[in-house]
């Protein structure tokens, strides 16, 4: 092919200017996400200059100009055939809104079955109570929780009307509650490095005291204390635990392998974000859990309606089971995969 090369390098050379300028921008934000019209834009640039490089191949002697259109076609055909997947930049609120439910819905067998557990010790806790009013002196940790159901409400909604008993104190309460909280579940996490099994003890631990304190306050005909003062916060702090449990169990998981010929350092590598996500999700629902516990489930009527506290920790509840059956869905592969 015979061309007058200085005519077509000036005719061209504006093409490979533009194509370059594109190209040094995708190299300075790999993250950044190009419209259709910039697309098709690179696309056609690269075309141009691919035919461009295959016309000066035949001169020998304008080896500058050949290795310039060689690295400008090298680095667009590596910005348009791009099969690794790049990095996304963090959104928190994507985050939370879809990563979050969307990797609890990948491991919901694992939430299942530390739910189970947790109720399995609500039922073993409630009858032995139902059965033995002494039990409770061995099963309930908290001095508290031993003392009979009427003369503890009578007294709290007496001291509750007269005074405020967390008065300059209901941040330093909360903040406390959140620790507490946090570290229980992180330990009921961790123990799934004892395959599980330390996972199991302490939800249904968990679960034994739930039901003893909920049949002994029944027992005493003060289901609607119970649930104005439980519900609330509850409805948040008890399904963080259980999502501990689930954490745990999918630890359990990849440590045993169940017969896959995987390294136990992949499976690990494999599990670690999915459980970082799951252990910050939790996290924040016990601060949720915390504030409300300290400025709202402690305090009963006359000062605020138990009808009213019921309501709020229903809602709660009822948004929480939305957020993760619903949240995210709409973006998620038939993998189950955002």
């Amino acid at each position: 092919m015979i061309i007058d090369l200085e005519r077509f390098i000036d005719e061209e050379k504006r093409y490979w200017t533009e194509l370059e300028s594109i190209l040094d921008k995708l190299e300075r934000d790999p993250l950044k996400k190009m419209n259709l019209s910039e697309v098709k834009r690179l696309h056609y640039f690269y075309q141009r200059t691919s035919s461009d490089l295959a016309r000066v191949t035949g001169f020998s002697t304008e080896t500058e100009i050949r290795r310039y259109l060689e690295s400008l076609v090298g680095r667009a055909y590596a910005e348009v055939h791009e099969l690794r997947e790049k990095p996304h930049r963090f959104s928190p609120v994507h985050w939370f809104f879809h990563v979050f439910p969307q990797t609890f819905r990948q491991h919901l067998p694992a939430f299942v079955l530390a739910l189970g557990i947790t109720a399995f010790g609500f039922s073993i806790g409630g009858i032995a109570v139902s059965i033995d009013q002494e039990a409770k002196g061995v099963i309930l940790p908290f001095s508290h929780l031993q003392l009979d159901p009427s003369k503890r409400v009578a007294d709290e909604e007496r001291t509750g009307a007269e005074k405020d008993r967390l008065a300059g104190k209901k941040a330093t309460f909360s903040a406390f509650l959140m620790t507490h909280n946090t570290r229980v579940s992180l330990f009921t996490f961790a123990m799934g490095f004892t395959w599980g099994i330390g996972t199991v003890v302490l939800l249904f631990y968990n679960g034994i005291i739930l039901g003893a304190t909920a049949l002994d306050f029944v027992h005493a005909r003060q289901s609607t204390f119970l649930l104005g003062w439980l519900l609330p916060h509850g409805a948040i702090e008890i399904p963080a635990i259980v999502l501990a449990g689930q954490a745990g169990f999918i630890l359990a998981g990849a440590l045993i392998g169940w017969g896959r010929r995987v390294s136990l350092k992949k499976r690990l590598r494999t599990v670690a974000p999915e459980l970082v996500t799951l252990l910050c999700g939790l996290a924040m629902m016990l601060v949720w859990a915390g504030i409300v516990e300290a400025f709202f489930s402690q305090y009963h009527e006359p000062v605020i309606p138990y009808h009213a506290k019921i309501i709020f920790g229903t809602l709660e509840l009822a948004a929480l089971m939305l957020f993760f059956g619903l949240s995210g869905k709409s973006k998620e592969k038939p993998d189950g995969k955002d």
